[in-house]
């Protein structure tokens, strides 16, 4: 699986050049599926934001980038469909479009759903995450991103060997300073990424895409 983990989106023309490189062509001719699940597992007091997500208001208009086709893949009702249904789906999309909200309920669901088992033979398809989207490939996401209440600890799949500090400076509470005291708990490099920068894996190979600021950081 080909990987651009983004804090924002598709917030600018790097990210953008980035994603249409990882799909191998142009964003018109390849399919998606957008996955809105880390969204429910927010705190009640923040509103669901599904529906911009899905008209493309939200993180970069990543949904309304003109793509050939664009369906919606909600993890949480897989197991009433069943793998015969949906696993054809996602082996037929070119890109999987992961919104952002809360990780540790969007890992759950992943691993409940069957589909964490899928991703090693997903090897040609390009996952964008947007904040958790991205976060739930890393390691560790830190005690301070970990809001749903049954969440049994702060792991997520491990799929890459680092862990990413979202939204840098975007809000009070995501400062360098505070990027640097979660990296301390965390055990193992991370980066801090503005709503302006990504990271894209490919084949082991990691590449930094900003047009905003980022840093690396060693525990």
């Amino acid at each position: 699986m080909k990987l651009l983990l983004t804090s924002g989106g598709i917030t600018n023309a790097s990210i953008e050049a980035s994603l249409v490189e990882l799909l191998g062509k142009p964003i018109a001719d390849s399919t998606a599926l957008c996955i809105p699940t880390a969204l429910w597992g927010c705190p009640r007091e923040v509103p669901p934001a599904a529906p911009d997500y899905l008209t493309g208001r939200a993180w970069g208009g990543m949904t309304s980038l003109g793509w050939k086709s664009l369906g919606v893949l909600e993890l949480s009702a897989l197991a009433a469909t069943g793998k015969d249904v949906w696993v054809p789906w996602v082996e037929q999309a070119d890109v999987l479009l992961v919104a952002g909200g809360e990780t540790a309920y969007l890992c759950h669901w992943m691993r409940e759903s069957g589909f964490a088992d899928l991703l090693p033979q997903l090897t040609d398809t390009v996952w964008v995450g947007v904040s958790a989207g991205s976060m739930v490939m890393t390691p560790r996401v830190g005690d301070d991103f970990v809001g749903w209440a049954s969440a049994p600890d702060d792991r997520a799949l491990g799929v890459v060997d680092f862990s990413i500090f979202p939204h840098l400076d975007v809000f009070p509470e995501n400062s360098l300073a505070d990027a640097e005291r979660w990296s301390a708990d965390i055990g193992g490099p991370a980066y801090a990424l503005d709503d302006q920068s990504a990271i894209a894996v490919t084949d082991g190979a990691v590449e930094v895409i900003s047009e905003g600021h980022w840093k690396l950081l060693t525990s």
